[in-house]
């Protein structure tokens, strides 16, 4: 299937949530920002198990996407604690529980856009 509009981009962050919860990432939040003055339509968050574990699920995302026709606009996996990945109208962040803790998107998010779904 490949992702067009705005329709499909619905499908498009169920899809990363379903691969996301696949490969057992925890606690997956989809942050939905349409009409907000935000980069992106929706944020998606997940917490891996360890660093490791985020990197293996950056490398599944690329691997079901990319062969849908999902252009990968950035990737910053420099620190394994903290996986960005920019789609363009859809922003992932892959965690470690720490670092979730630490940096808590979900409440800067919500508290300056919208609540979590």
């Amino acid at each position: 299937m490949q992702y067009t509009q705005k329709q499909s981009l619905q499908t498009l962050v169920k899809d990363i949530a379903n691969i996301l919860d696949s490969k057992k990432a925890n606690d997956i939040a989809i942050i939905d920002l349409q009409g907000k003055d935000y980069i992106s339509q929706f944020v998606v968050i997940a917490t891996a198990m360890a660093g490791k574990h985020s990197l293996s699920l950056l490398n599944y995302l690329k691997g079901e996407l990319k062969s849908k026709g999902v252009q990968f606009y950035a990737v910053d996996e420099e620190n394994e604690d903290w996986v960005i990945i920019d789609l363009g109208e859809v922003m992932i962040h892959i965690f470690t529980q720490n670092h979730r803790n630490k940096y808590n998107l979900e409440e800067f998010l919500t508290k300056t856009f919208v609540k979590i779904s």
